[in-house]
């Protein structure tokens, strides 16, 4: 075959193209996506390997059907996950989409503040910072904490007042 002459298939889409495209244009109602479709069903063909086909307009509507689908699924999950990242990050206030994103402002102000805060752990003696970490942040209860670290329930007490004192003290200037 001649790089010039397209095979069968191809040949016909050029002949059937106008029709393809008002077919497409009513079932999307759209012109702009109708010729994104056909020209999507011309991609499949020029690089489909050449092959006889019984009945070309057959296929060609068919191709044409299956991409239009496709489109659509794709379409409705990305609504769908739209939707839901919306429904999550976005309130509506007097008829406004609000983000529920901090300001600028106050997102710099709460990692400052968190720097501070890690400073300030830093500075407690290694034991009375272990027993902090584990009871408050960790969750583990104060019993627990004193079994974990081998140490009585009352030192646990005195560590974690020890740390909130301090916490306190460098977090209030």
């Amino acid at each position: 075959m001649d790089a010039d002459d397209p095979s069968p298939l191809l040949a016909h889409y050029l002949a059937k193209r106008e029709d393809l495209k008002r077919y497409f244009t009513l079932r999307l109602r759209s012109p702009e996506a109708a010729e994104d479709l056909v020209q999507d069903m011309y991609l499949k063909i020029s690089g489909a390997p050449p092959g006889e086909i019984d009945n070309p307009s057959a296929f060609l509507f068919r191709l044409g059907s299956n991409l239009m689908l496709d489109r659509l699924k794709s379409q409705r999950r990305s609504t769908a996950r739209e939707t839901g990242w919306r429904a999550v990050t976005v309130s509506t206030l007097a008829g406004h989409d609000v983000a529920d994103e901090p300001a600028a402002d106050a997102a710099a102000a709460a990692r400052q503040r968190l720097g501070q805060m890690i400073e300030a752990l830093n500075d407690l003696p290694p034991a009375t910072r272990r027993a902090f970490r584990l009871h408050k942040l960790e969750g583990l209860s104060h019993a627990q904490t004193a079994e974990a670290m081998g140490v009585s329930r009352s030192s646990i007490e005195k560590h974690i007042s020890a740390a909130l004192k301090h916490l306190f003290k460098r977090l209030a200037d």
